[in-house]
């Protein structure tokens, strides 16, 4: 199965509710009316697509109808150019520093899958021939490190870890050492898992950083965001509190597999402007891939 195969997999609850319900709305009257459009509104922000995104998808749709007629104009085209396009904006690459080291820290709230991503990257950029390093910087839930380590042994990533309950800010410090005598291209930092209405845990956050930069000016390169694609506006307010406390660079979205809540990657980008890089569809290692605005429109809105 395609990785595009995968995600319109994974969409189902979401495109059998969407696409179902806009395709009523449009074929029950011969042209749209008022009502129809604020049906379609609702259908929207039922998909967790949100306030901005809805309403630039309705205005277009309405421009296009008054110009073209229902003829010329195919609602779901509409909404999956506009949701392209918008999701299509800034950088959704993970780059590489022109030398040396790149330290990618990897954050979120418990249970998003930010351990299992780490390993997943570190995958990833070595099937590319590149090399990398693991930091256990979660030194706080019970057997975050040896799921680390698994995940290690089985992709062949060396780990950096400390004892349970160490600093996680001299764990990182003590990777970024280990990964450039080795002479790894890249350092993928699992930070624990904290919730973004703590404000001490947060803080924390921000030491682990400010180690991290004092140790490698200008690290960590890429700062990532992993979200659980199931909970739905929730991951918007989260995705806020985050960006405020340590710069998001990027967006990672697990666990879309089953879920109704797509439209709420939509939302997010649209809201913070923070590029969605990565997306998870499974629990393989290859089931990771980089974020591809088109195809997840595609996927969405069920258009192919």
């Amino acid at each position: 199965m395609g990785f595009f195969d995968k995600l319109k997999a994974a969409f189902t609850k979401t495109t059998s509710a969407l696409a179902h319900e806009v395709k009523r709305i449009v074929t029950r009257s011969p042209r749209l009316t008022a009502d129809n459009f604020e049906e379609l509104e609702a259908a929207l922000l039922r998909a967790d697509l949100g306030l901005a995104m809805t309403h630039q998808i309705i205005t277009a749709a309405k421009t296009a109808f008054e110009t073209q007629g229902r003829s010329g104009a195919d609602f779901i085209e509409i909404a999956a150019r506009e949701v392209e396009q918008s999701l299509a904006q800034g950088n959704p690459a993970l780059p590489a520093q022109p030398t040396g080291l790149t330290v990618v820290s990897i954050v979120g709230v418990n249970g998003t899958g930010k351990t299992t991503t780490s390993a997943k990257l570190a995958h990833l950029v070595q099937q590319r021939g590149e090399t990398a390093v693991l930091a256990a910087c979660d030194t706080f839930r019970a057997a975050a490190i040896e799921q680390l380590k698994l995940w290690g042994e089985r992709l062949h990533v060396p780990v950096v870890a400390g004892a349970y309950q160490a600093d996680p800010a001299a764990v990182a410090h003590d990777a970024i050492t280990a990964a450039q005598a080795r002479g790894a291209k890249w350092l993928f930092v699992d930070t624990a898992g904290r919730l973004h209405t703590k404000n001490n845990l947060m803080a924390e956050l921000q030491k682990v950083h400010r180690v991290i930069d004092k140790k490698l000016p200008s690290a960590p390169h890429e700062v990532l965001l992993v979200l659980d694609g199931s909970t739905g506006m929730n991951a918007l307010n989260q995705a806020r509190e985050f960006h405020k406390a340590v710069k998001l660079t990027g967006l990672i979205i697990t666990k879309l597999d089953g879920t109704s809540k797509g439209g709420a990657v939509v939302a997010i980008q649209r809201e913070l402007g923070i590029p969605v890089k990565f997306i998870g569809v499974g629990e393989q290692a290859d089931d990771l891939q980089p974020f591809n605005a088109k195809e997840f429109a595609d996927a969405l809105f069920e258009t192919r």
